[in-house]
């Protein structure tokens, strides 16, 4: 079926950028899977009335098995997929805050990901699968440093 025919539905996720102090700055928590060669910042769906920031809490928790805390707002992603079998195309929006890490332990998460991980930041950059991740990562180190920058007036 050609794009033009799908029918355009608009979806949201959220999740975000768990950072910690690291050797070289900051450690990023990442989601990995080997099946599909895929390393992403954790994110999830919303459930009925749920606020984007609880859906961050939430879904960062479960995939990652860390506790956090949010400590602002990063910014969102969209992007567009289509499962054309389903007569659908997609616009998707994912909110992502910055969070740091307030207790739990990565060994506790769930099933959607074979690995998660801390990771220098910049080996994290290249790391992930997709480059708007990486973007919202390298807004995320900036948003830091300016607060470093802050504090340090």
């Amino acid at each position: 079926m050609a794009a033009s025919n799908l029918r355009t539905e608009r979806v949201t996720s959220a999740g975000g950028v768990v950072v910690r102090p690291g050797a070289d700055g900051y450690d990023v928590l990442i989601c990995g899977r080997s099946a599909d060669n895929l390393w992403a910042l954790p994110k999830g769906t919303p459930e009925p009335g749920e606020t984007m920031e609880r859906t961050a809490l939430r879904e960062v928790r479960e995939e990652t098995g860390v506790d956090v805390a949010v400590d602002g707002l990063i910014g969102d992603i969209r992007y567009w997929f289509s499962r054309p079998q389903e007569g659908v195309r997609f616009l998707k929006t994912v909110r992502h805050y910055l969070f740091h890490p307030i207790g739990g332990d990565t060994s506790l998460h769930d099933h959607e990901f074979d690995d998660v991980r801390w990771v220098a930041a910049q080996a994290a950059l290249k790391m992930l699968t997709y480059q708007n991740e990486a973007r919202i990562l390298r807004q995320a180190l900036e948003l830091l440093k300016e607060r470093e920058e802050e504090k340090a007036s």
